[in-house]
């Protein structure tokens, strides 16, 4: 895994990102992972409290739905709310979930008339409130037969859970275990047409997978922009992806023009 971090300084512009069919266009991520990472920094530095920093994230995410579409990433994947993050004060995962229902509600047309698919990756806690959970559907439904880009919010998700539930739906299905391979059990994933990760993004320095889709982004390459995400904007992103199409991706294996090396 290359642990090369992005800077967030001297960002090109959001026209500097490469689009499908433009030159380059083979080395635009086909799924951009992103864990946003930093609201409650954010709001800190500005002497405010973490709910400050969540409301500033929302210009963020509309942005970088924006740039990825515009860059031709056929899959992008937004990690909104962990099953970690249900231990947080109750009055900050309150004010989530009325922030994120404000959210869906206010770009759900926004989204379709982009021709997105959208999906919500978790959403099996009790906790969540009907009301959103209600909202969550309807977007799906609004938008399943879209033929764009496809954006998927985890939003009460945990990668260990998602590969415990495809553990025990196999068992359920009576597989025996010599017919059991990494195909079948990607099968048995939620979203099992989701491709693996090519590239994820984690904002504001971090370097921690924190429980995100942890199948998938077993070979994914990752970025580490200082930026906080309520900073993060499309020229933030056209720096990953620059930085995505600088790199080698070997899968454990060796580039044709390096075998050379290896001989006597």
């Amino acid at each position: 895994m290359d642990m090369q971090q992005v800077s967030g300084g001297g960002s090109p512009a959001a026209s500097a990102i490469p689009r499908q069919g433009t030159g380059g266009a083979r080395r635009v991520p086909g799924h951009v992972a992103c864990v946003m990472d930093g609201n409650g920094r954010w709001a800190h530095s500005r002497a405010q409290p973490r709910t400050f920093g969540h409301s500033a994230a929302e210009a963020a995410v509309i942005d970088v739905i924006e740039a990825a579409r515009f860059a031709g990433v056929g899959w992008l994947s937004l990690y909104a709310f962990s099953t970690e993050n249900w231990s947080r004060p109750s009055e900050e995962v309150d004010f989530l979930m009325k922030l994120v229902r404000r959210v869906v509600r206010k770009h759900s047309l926004f989204l379709h008339a982009r021709g997105i698919r959208c999906r919500f990756l978790g959403v099996s806690d009790p906790r969540i409130p009907p009301a959103l959970a209600r909202d969550f559907d309807d977007l799906m439904t609004l938008t399943e037969d879209n033929k764009g880009m496809t954006l998927t919010v985890a939003f009460d998700h945990g990668g260990r859970r998602d590969i415990v539930e495809a553990a025990r739906s196999l068992l359920r299905s009576g597989a025996c275990a010599e017919a059991v391979t990494e195909e079948t059990f990607a099968d048995h994933l939620p979203y099992p047409d989701t491709p693996d990760v090519d590239l994820v993004i984690r904002t504001s320095g971090e370097q921690r997978i924190s429980n995100f889709m942890l199948w998938q982004v077993a070979y994914a390459e990752w970025a580490f922009p200082p930026v906080l995400w309520p900073d993060f904007r499309a020229s933030h992103f056209a720096e990953c992806l620059h930085a995505y199409r600088q790199r080698d991706r070997r899968f454990g294996g060796v580039l044709p023009n390096e075998i050379g090396a290896l001989r006597p």
